[in-house]
Formats: structure tokens, sequence, C-alpha cells
């Protein structure tokens, strides 16, 4: 079967805060960027209700209607929004060869990976039924919420200590939820929780059901030690049990951590393959915010607009 090929300078992986970011940065540079969106178009912030922690929104933004901005400022300049997934990769030669959908072939002079990262979810109906109406994966996103209310988290590692204690600030009560005896934490983390008052730790504790039909208005559990059942009455839910970066295209190519993250030279959105950079939460465990996904989207840009005058101009 003939492959239809196409030859651009700057080719986005994805889209979200990060690849629109650097669309708009390279399309000012008058690179002519073309971006595939994945098969989220706008990335996790397309799943979230309200955002008020991001610039320049003083009243707050519904996360689609923001992707949608962000998507109208990049085509503005000129980029080329596609939809589609990227099913394979070569980085060994040059330009860098890209197939989307396993139908078009691309010839990439420079190519920017903003495949962003998945929250991890503990897998029940009403978890997802209730996305966004009280469940959320990011309390740093969304505690403000529930200020002055009474939420539950589930996890057990140093995220969820330090989501537990950024919620203790906010809301009037925090349950943990940690499914073992004991946690993976760090000791210092550990402290940090068992010591503060506005926190309870329910071990062995299993989530058996959110409970709610429009919103959050409780959760039930069990003790997987006893299997005795009970019920929380909450307004928000926290699940902080980890994240998934969608990066496994590029394993045993781009040098990634052990959790998946893409390794990008410190200062910089440089990976170890000349000309391919990496950018938003693929390559961030630590913040994963919107602000600082498009802050290093920006980083992406400037770099490939640097590689391509530098090879284009020796």
């Amino acid at each position: 079967m003939n492959q239809e090929i196409e030859k651009v300078r700057v080719l986005i992986i994805g889209s979200g805060p990060a690849g629109y970011t650097a669309a708009i940065y390279a399309s000012r540079a008058g690179l002519s960027p073309v971006l595939y969106t994945g098969g989220q178009p706008g990335g996790q912030l397309t799943i979230t209700n309200d955002v008020e922690n991001y610039p320049g929104y003083p009243d707050g933004v519904m996360g689609p209607q923001m992707m949608e901005d962000f998507r109208k400022q990049a085509e503005r300049f000129g980029t080329q929004v596609r939809y589609g997934m990227v099913t394979k990769v070569d980085f060994n030669v040059h330009p860098r060869v890209v197939t989307v959908d396993d139908q078009v072939t691309v010839h990439a002079e420079t190519v920017i990976i903003s495949t962003g990262a998945s929250a991890k979810w503990l897998g029940l109906e009403s978890e997802q039924r209730l996305n966004g109406k009280g469940v959320s994966a990011c309390a740093v996103c969304d505690g403000f919420f529930f200020r002055n209310q009474e939420v539950a988290i589930v996890g057990a590692g140093d995220t969820a200590c330090e989501e537990a204690t950024y919620l203790s600030n906010i809301c009037s009560k925090v349950y943990m939820l940690v499914r073992k005896d004991e946690m993976r934490a760090s000791q210092i983390m550990q402290k940090r929780v068992m010591n503060n008052p506005k926190i309870e730790i329910l071990w062995n504790s299993e989530t058996d059901e959110i409970l709610g039909e429009e919103e959050v208005t409780g959760v039930r559990i069990f003790n997987n030690k006893t299997g005795e059942k009970s019920e929380l009455a909450i307004s928000g839910f926290f699940v902080a049990i980890g994240h998934q970066p969608n990066t496994e295209i590029f394993k045993d190519i781009i040098h990634m951590d052990n959790s998946g993250y893409i390794k990008t030279i410190p200062g910089s959105s440089k990976t170890n393959i000349e000309g391919v950079f990496a950018c938003g939460d693929a390559q961030d465990n630590v913040y994963r915010q919107a602000v600082t996904a498009a802050g290093t989207g920006c980083m992406a840009a400037l770099d490939a607009e640097r590689y391509l005058a530098e090879i284009e101009n020796p």
C-alpha cells in the first residue's frame, strides 16, 4: 500500500499545554509546525472542569475551553493541527521518520514530543462517572474547590503524602486511605502526615464505591483484613497512586527513567537524539501542572529553532 509522505521542519507529537505552546512559538518563528493531537486532543485538561490556577483567566476557565483557546492561538500563527495517533517512529535516520495511524509517513527535521502522562485510576465505574464532579487526580489543581470541606485521598507514596499535606492546609479533614498496614513513602513524608492533626490515616483500607449521583457525597471503604465496610461523608475524592507517561512508543529509543519519563539534558528540552526534544508531563514527574508544561513547550520550540538554525546555517 502506498503511504502518503509529508516533509516538515517541526513535528509536534501530542497536544495539551506543552504541545500547543510549542506550536505557538514554532509557528511564530516561521517554522510551519505540524501538530498531531494524539488520542486525547488537548490532553488531560479536556477532562478537567474548572481551571483557576492558570495566569490570564481571572474568573477561571473550563479545561476544554482553555485547550480550545490554545489550539486557536497556535492555528492563528500557521500551525497545522491534525487529528491522528503516532504509531511508529524511526529516529535512526535523518530526517526523522514518524508514522501516523499506520497510513501517513512524516519526514521531520525536528520532533517535539509532548505526549503527556495519564493518571492511574482505581478502575471503579463511579470514579469515572464522577471524575470532575468531586473526583480528581490532582490535589494541587482541584483542592481549592474543597476549602473547609472533608475529603479523602488514596495512596501511600511520597506524592500521596505531599498531596494529603497540601489538602490539609485547605480542607477541614483529610482521610488518607492506605491499602496496606504500612506506607512506601519516605520516612520524613510519613512523619509529616502522621503528625498532622487534620489527616487521619485508615490502614488496610480500600475503596469499594464512591458515593453520589451528580457530585461526590461520600465513599464506601472496606478493611481488607477484617472485611468490614464503612462509609465516610466527603465531598472530594483524590486519587494519588501515580501517573503513567505516554512514552511507550519511544521505549529503547529515547533515554527514560525507570518510570518511563523521558530524560532531558538539564536546562533544556534536548533528548539523547539530536533534533528530538521533549516537553510537558512526558518528561516531568515532579510538577505536572499546565503552566509548567507550557513553559517547557516554549523551551522545546526555542531549542528546535536553534537546532534548525545551526544545521541550516553552519
